[in-house]
Parts: structure tokens; sequence; C-alpha cells
């Protein structure tokens, strides 16, 4: 039984974290285009393709594009940062979660910069230098990187031989399933 909560907090944590990762990175930018004085008019976080939001108006598109990825690192960082502050039980989901959204806002940002994907493609043709979307993904991969060091026992590795906290496990799970049924609602596609 330890191994079958240890399989559902683990799943649950990762796909939870790709699907909150892109809610928050959506976020950044829906923030960004409302604070310069611009229109959303979808967001897509559908569960089974990638995140996006489109505009009506966006006077601030270097503005728009960069508060994605910068709210996306920023807001996963505080909520563990409080967590941690008042000792949350858990709160080691919160860090997996954060460096997990350090990871792939900066794989995203520095990886995608030489073929201008996505994102990429805006901050460059908006006057961002290539260096700069480098320099993002070398400070923010190493750091959810470091987030991760020393957190598998939480998640039942090692010495845990499986043994997770059954109320995060169950807590995790309502969370991803959560994130699923808000993808589904927010589904402009």
């Amino acid at each position: 039984m330890n191994r079958l909560h240890q399989f559902v907090l683990i799943a649950s944590v990762i796909f939870g974290s790709w699907l909150g990762m892109q809610a928050v990175h959506e976020s950044g930018h829906v923030l960004g285009c409302w604070f310069t004085g611009g229109k959303v008019v979808r967001i897509v976080l559908h569960p089974l393709t990638i995140s996006r939001t489109d505009y009506a108006r966006n006077p601030a598109p270097l503005a728009t594009v960069w508060a994605g990825p910068q709210v996306g690192v920023l807001l996963p960082l505080a909520l563990w940062g409080l967590a941690a502050a008042v000792q949350m039980r858990g709160a080691f989901v919160l860090r997996f979660f954060a460096g997990f959204c350090l990871i792939a806002n900066g794989a995203y940002i520095a990886g995608g910069a030489t073929s201008a994907i996505g994102d990429c493609g805006e901050m460059l043709r908006h006057g961002s230098p290539l260096w700069l979307l480098w320099l993002f993904g070398l400070v923010t991969v190493p750091a959810g990187l470091w987030l991760w060091s020393g957190q598998g026992k939480h998640f039942g590795l090692g010495e845990a031989r499986g043994t997770v906290d059954r109320g995060v496990t169950y807590v995790a799970l309502g969370v991803f399933l959560m994130l699923v049924a808000i993808g589904f609602l927010v589904d402009g596609r």
C-alpha cells in the first residue's frame, strides 16, 4: 500500500506541476497585459494542449511576454516561501512545484531563444537581446535543480522506502484533479 500512495503522490505532483506551471505562466501574461492597458480575449489551459493567451489589444508586448515567465517563477517561489515560513505540512510539494516552474520556464526561454519559438520569438522581435533569454535560463534552471535537491525522502525515495505522508498525497491528488477541471473549463480553443 505504501508504494501505491507513493505512486499517487509522485504522479499527482509531477502532472499537477505541469498544469500549475502553465496556469501561473499564463497568469503572468494576463496580468502583464492588464497592467499595460491591454485586453485579453482568450486563455487556453486545456490539459491536453500547450497553454496560451490571446489578446485583442496588447500595447506593451515586451512587458506582457516577459510577465509570463517572471510571474511563472516568482509566484511559485513566493508560495513555497510562505509555506516554508509557516512550516506547513506538505511544503515540500510547493518546493518541488517552485523548482519545476524555474526549470520549465528557464528551459523554455533559453532553449527556445535560438529557434525563436513561442514567447521567445515575441521577446526577440520586440527588442530583448538573445543573451538575456539565455541568462534567464542560466539563472532559473540551476535554481530549480537546487530546490529539488534532497527532496526525494518526502516522495518515498531512498531510505523512506515508499513511505509518504498520506494526507499530503490526497491533497496533491485533489489539487491535480482540480487543475484538470480548471483546464477543461478554461478551454478557449
